[in-house]
């Protein structure tokens, strides 16, 4: 079976890529395998270049197809905001419960038909030869007002979908796999894993 990187240690994320690449002949692993691999600071101005640059350092290490994601929330009453900076928006990286709460001081008085927002999910394929593959999707819905659900991770809590009427953190990983930005651009990437693997 041939192996796929999967560029985090989110586990999360493992977790989410291996039911959407169910039926595929590839072994999905993540950094954890790789101890060594290096730390890949994500400075890109976007989604996709992050993920670009995450997929060819990483490929080029494990020397081991690749792939890496860069995702994050943009609220369009904040101009995008959080982008490219989701999981650092209160300052330290990853702390979902600090970032939930800034963004929700940050649209306080707003009303809810100003509380727009989008899941992004930028995806990069690498070979270790530097070839490389993107694509990207998102998932629209809208800032709640406080956090709901216990499936998820990130702003998944706060995030209403309006197609299920309820938070993201509420549906199940089947309801959440027809949806979110991410089943959407694995969707998308799926075929050029499977021509190659």
């Amino acid at each position: 079976m041939q192996k796929l990187v999967l560029a985090t240690r989110n586990e999360g994320k493992l977790r989410e890529v291996r039911q959407l690449l169910q039926g595929l002949a590839v072994e999905v692993v993540d950094l954890s395998d790789y101890p060594d691999a290096p730390e890949i600071v994500e400075e890109g101005r976007t989604f996709a270049a992050n993920a670009r640059e995450k997929a060819l350092a990483i490929a080029a290490h494990t020397k081991e197809w690749t792939l890496a994601d860069d995702s994050g929330l943009e609220v369009k009453a904040l101009g995008g905001a959080p982008g490219v900076k989701s999981a650092r928006y209160a300052g330290m990286h990853g702390d979902d419960q600090a970032n939930i709460k800034k963004l929700l001081a940050d649209l306080r008085d707003l009303p809810s038909d100003r509380r727009e927002a989008r899941f992004v999910c930028a995806l990069a394929l690498a070979a270790p030869d530097g070839t490389v593959i993107g694509e990207e999707a998102d998932c629209k819905g809208q800032i709640g007002y406080g956090a709901k659900g216990s499936n998820g991770f990130g702003y998944d809590p706060i995030f209403f979908v309006p197609t299920y009427g309820r938070m993201m953190a509420e549906l199940s990983d089947q309801e959440k796999n027809r949806i979110s930005h991410r089943a959407n651009a694995l969707k998308k990437i799926r075929p050029a894993i499977e021509a190659r693997l």
